[in-house]
C-alpha cells in the first residue's frame, strides 16, 4: 500500500499508521494507492475513511462495467483498462477511485490471476514516478485523479494502436493473397475485432460516466473543466475505435467475398467435372445399348440353330424336306425383327 502526502513542497511517503493523522491536516491532501483489496485494505477503507459497505464491496469484487456513485463527501468511480492476454483474450484491469475533498484512494483489481502486478498498477505507478521526479505537482485530489485517468486513456489508445497494427498486417495478407489457412486467418480477424469492441465499450461507458459526473452539483467549479476534458478524451477513444472497427469490417467483408468467389469457382469446376462424367457415362450407356442390341440379334438365330441342332429321335420336322430352309428363314426373321425393334427404340 502506497501512502503519499502531497503538498506544495512535494510528496512524502507515509505508513498506514499515519493515515488518521494525515486526514486531519489542512495542508495538501493524501493519496492512498492500494494494489489489491486485502483485509488490511478493507480495514482502511471501512474504518479509517468510513466508506459505505457497498462501496467497499465494489472494491473487493470484480465489476464488469464502469460505474459511479456520488456520496455526500466523495465520489466512487470504477474504470477499466485493457491488457492483452493469450489467444486474443482481453483482460479488464479494474481501477477504483474514491475522490474526496482531502484525499484520493485508488484500488486495483480484483484482476485475472494471469495479469501481472506491473500491468495492474501501470497507471498509478507512472503518475507516482512523475510526482517523485518533480514533473507533476497536482494541487487537489481531482487533479491527481485526472492525471491517473489520463494515463489510463493513453493505455486504451495504445491498445487500439497495437490492434490497428495487427489489422494492417492482416489486410496485407488478404490483398497479397498470402493466406495459407483460411480458418486460422478468420480467427485472427475476429480476435482483432473483439479487441476493438472491448476497448470501444470501455471508452463509451467511461465517457458516459464522466459526462454524468460533470453535471454533479457538488463538483467544484474549478474541476468541472477537467472532468469534461476526461469525458471528451474517452469519446475520442471511442470514435477512433469505431473508425478502426469499420476499417477492419471492410477487411473481413473483402476476405469473405474472396472466399465466396473461390467457393463459387470450385463449385463451377466441380459442376463441369460432373457434366463431363455424365456425358462420358451417357456415351458409355449408348455403347452398352448397341452392344446389347447386337448381342440379342445374334442370340436369336443361335437359339433357333440350337433348337434345330438337337439330335432327338422324335423331333418334329426331323424328316421334313423344308426343315432346313425353314430354320434359315426363321433365324433371319428373328434377327430382322429384333433389329427393327431396337432401331425403333434408338438403340441402333
Amino acid at each position: 500500500m502506497h501512502i503519499l502526502k502531497i503538498t506544495e513542497d512535494g510528496a512524502a511517503r507515509h505508513t498506514v499508521d499515519d493515515l488518521a493523522r494525515l486526514l486531519t491536516e489542512q495542508d495538501g491532501f493524501v493519496w492512498v494507492d492500494i494494489p489489491h483489496c486485502d483485509d488490511t485494505a478493507v480495514h482502511v477503507l471501512a474504518e479509517v475513511f468510513g466508506f459505505h459497505r457497498l462501496a467497499v464491496k465494489d472494491c473487493r469484487e470484480r465489476n464488469r462495467v464502469p460505474k459511479m456513485h456520488a456520496y455526500d463527501d466523495h465520489v466512487l468511480a470504477v474504470l477499466h483498462a485493457p491488457e492483452r492476454g493469450e489467444r486474443g483474450h482481453v483482460h479488464y484491469l479494474e481501477l477504483d477511485q474514491f475522490i474526496g475533498r482531502g484525499y484520493l484512494v485508488t484500488v486495483h483489481g480484483p484482476n485475472n490471476p494471469a495479469v501481472t502486478a506491473e500491468a495492474a498498477e501501470r497507471e498509478t505507478r507512472a503518475v507516482r514516478d512523475r510526482i517523485d521526479g518533480g514533473r507533476l505537482r497536482p494541487d487537489s485530489p481531482a487533479a491527481l485523479s485526472h492525471a491517473i485517468v489520463a494515463a489510463l486513456i493513453r493505455n486504451q489508445e495504445e491498445y487500439v494502436e497495437h490492434v490497428t497494427t495487427d489489422v494492417w498486417a492482416l489486410e496485407q495478407q488478404v490483398t497479397g493473397g498470402d493466406v495459407a489457412e483460411p480458418e486460422a486467418f478468420l480467427t485472427e480477424l475476429f480476435r482483432a475485432r473483439h479487441g476493438l469492441l472491448t476497448v470501444r465499450t470501455m471508452a463509451a461507458l467511461s465517457g458516459a460516466l464522466y459526462t454524468h459526473m460533470a453535471t454533479l452539483p457538488a463538483l467544484p467549479k474549478g474541476h468541472r473543466g477537467s472532468v469534461e476534458d476526461t469525458a471528451d478524451r474517452f469519446t475520442r477513444v471511442r470514435r477512433i475505435t469505431d473508425g478502426q472497427r469499420e476499417y477492419l469490417q471492410g477487411v473481413i467483408g473483402f476476405y469473405q467475398s474472396l472466399l465466396t468467389l473461390r467457393s463459387t469457382l470450385v463449385g463451377q469446376t466441380q459442376n463441369e467435372r460432373v457434366r463431363e462424367l455424365t456425358e462420358a457415362s451417357y456415351a458409355q450407356n449408348e455403347e452398352v445399348k448397341k452392344i446389347s442390341a447386337w448381342a440379342a440379334i445374334f442370340f436369336a438365330p443361335s437359339l433357333v440353330a440350337a433348337a434345330y441342332g438337337m439330335n432327338f429321335t422324335h423331333m418334329p420336322e426331323l424328316r421334313w424336306a423344308f426343315g432346313y430352309p425353314f430354320a434359315l428363314v426363321l433365324m433371319a426373321a428373328a434377327g430382322m425383327a429384333l433389329y427393327w425393334a431396337f432401331k425403333r427404340r434408338g438403340w441402333l
